[in-house]
């Protein structure tokens, strides 16, 4: 059985957010804001049942889903889009692939220790953040 992503963790590092976000298409004001955004994410994980909350003052985001089932993923809140998702267990990351308007589109998480690292790509733009565990 893979890790145990449970707990809450609060966002200690990010790099190259930027060039991500305008991968996307946001515009220069939103992602200005984005950029200064410190994210806490909250993940509940039941089996193979995930639900992942990623919390800032601004607005917040829900992913829920089965390990290994494709679902219809309303990406509203962070960039209007609706793509076909599917996240799988590669060892002990989760990575996700994402369908849809933008090329390469996805994410990799994956703990080491007591901190949990978000690598997110799109149209050849890499993101990565890091998040230390408050519980």
């Amino acid at each position: 059985m893979p890790r145990d992503y449970s707990g809450t963790y609060q966002l200690v590092q990010q790099e190259n957010l930027d060039a991500y976000l305008k991968a996307l298409d946001i515009g220069l004001p939103l992602r200005k804001v984005v950029n200064l955004l410190r994210p806490t994410k909250e993940v509940q994980q039941d089996g193979n049942h995930m639900v992942i909350r990623t919390l800032t003052a601004l607005r917040s985001y829900t992913m829920e889903f089965d390990v290994g089932v494709q679902f219809e993923e309303n990406l509203g809140p962070v960039d209007g889009r609706m793509c076909q998702t599917t996240v799988q267990w590669d060892g002990d990351r989760l990575v996700c692939t994402q369908l849809g308007e933008k090329q390469d589109r996805g994410w990799i998480h994956w703990l080491e220790g007591d901190m949990l690292h978000l690598e997110m790509h799109a149209e050849g733009a890499v993101a990565k953040q890091v998040f230390q565990r408050k519980t």
